[in-house]
Formats: structure tokens, sequence, C-alpha cells
């Protein structure tokens, strides 16, 4: 923990890399954890996948289910969201990329212009076939009048969360302002991420190649923790207030 608070300390520009772990003391369940979504249900993880969603109306019925039910609607961020909003005060924050898609770093505090949601936000919806987006309560409250498999008010076509679902490209333009930021900083700091899903973990990888420091801070082992300057397995919410103090 020494050397981690080090290495955060004499960094200038840090890119905050953030995944599930994160939001857990949220009360939001992570995904690949011991208790995680897929490690309980592996059938949820099938049904993310955007062929099944498109194909089968009982997968989308499941889903709009899941999306009501969420926590994260009532989630509200905890200490390890709110000290990445201390590092953006102290103006050493050059960007936030997270694999989230709860939108509580916007809530929190930080600079929504800073925050790269690299797997979309479940606060917006969007249809399939004709593109339109707009806001996720109206659709939620579609669901709560009986309907199962809301369709868009515009063209007809299927409505989803605008998520980004296996199967489904990241943002061109999100990619290249994250690869930019990693490439750019001096201090990578990866925070309640598995760092097992690529492109969001190849991040690490740019950042080292051009010489930043690295510091993981997640309860279980990643691939990443042998090029790591520190690693700290200690819980992000009373963790993460210590590191980033000056």
């Amino acid at each position: 923990m020494l050397n981690a608070h080090a290495l955060v300390a004499g960094a200038g520009r840090i890119v905050a890399l953030t995944g599930a772990g994160i939001s857990t003391d949220s009360g939001i369940p992570d995904f690949r954890g011991p208790q995680g979504v897929w490690t309980k249900d592996p059938s949820a993880q099938r049904s993310s996948h955007i062929s099944e969603y498109v194909a089968d109306a009982e997968v989308r019925r499941r889903m709009w289910r899941m999306r009501l039910e969420s926590p994260a609607w009532t989630a509200e961020p905890n200490p390890g969201h709110l000290a990445i909003v201390d590092l953006e005060r102290q103006g050493r924050l050059h960007a936030l990329l997270t694999q989230n898609i709860d939108g509580l770093h916007q809530r929190a505090g930080n600079d929504p212009s800073l925050v790269v949601e690299l797997h979309g936000t479940m606060r917006e919806v969007m249809c399939l076939d004709c593109g339109d987006r707009g806001p996720m309560p109206p659709v939620l409250e579609r669901l709560r009048a009986g309907e199962d498999d809301p369709h868009c008010l515009r063209c007809g076509g299927l409505l989803k969360s605008a998520t980004v679902s296996f199967g489904q490209p990241l943002v061109a333009a999100d990619l290249r302002r994250a690869e930019a930021a990693a490439r750019h900083c001096d201090l990578l700091l990866a925070v309640g991420s598995t760092l097992t899903v690529s492109p969001a973990c190849n991040f690490v990888d740019v950042a080292a190649a051009a010489g930043a420091a690295v510091v993981i801070v997640n309860a279980q082992p990643t691939p990443y923790d042998g090029i790591a300057g520190a690693v700290v397995r200690e819980p992000i919410s009373e963790a993460l207030p210590a590191l980033v103090r000056p």
C-alpha cells in the first residue's frame, strides 16, 4: 500500500480505468467475481449476446425485467467513486475510462467530459433499427404499464439499452480517445476490473509501453499484476480514498 500511495502521489497525469468492482459497495453486483452475476448464472452471459437479443423475444423480455429491477436505479456512489472525484479536484485526473454502465461516476461528481463509457450506458435506450436514442425512464414506465418487449415509437424497431453487448463493436471514437489518454498519462490506475476483457484491458499495455506506472486495485489477481508497480488487494472503498490522498 505504501508503494502504491507513493506512485499515485507522484503522478500528475492520471488515467483511471474502472470496472464493476468499484460499484459493488453501492449494491451493484459484478459479473465475474465469486458472487458475480455471470458466475452464479452462466446463462445470463449468453443472453447478453446481441444475436440472442435480436433473435429471441423471450431473451429480450428477460433483459427488460432485469433492467427494470436493476439495483443501479437506487444505488448511490460510494467512497471509491468519490475518491476519483477527489483526483479530479486535485487537477490530476486526465481521463476516466470505465467499463461500467451504471453512470455512478457522473453522479458522484466527475465531469462527464472526462468520462469515457467504453461499454455504453444503461441510462439511455436506443433503437437497433433507426438509431434513435433517448432516456431510459420513459421506457421503464412503459414496462411498468404492462409492455414486456417495448419497441421504438418512431419506427417500430427493437429497443435496447445503449450498452455494448457481446457481438457489438465498441464506439470507435471512444476507443481512440481512451487509447490517446492511456498513451499520454504518467500513471494508469486500474480499479475493480479483472482486466480480462479486450479492448479495455489493452489500455494497460498502452500506458505501460509509453512509460507510465501502473497501479492495480482489485480483490482478485489480474493478468497484469506482473507489470504493475503496485497491486492493492484491500477493499476498494477503503483503499482508494487512502491512495488518492495527497
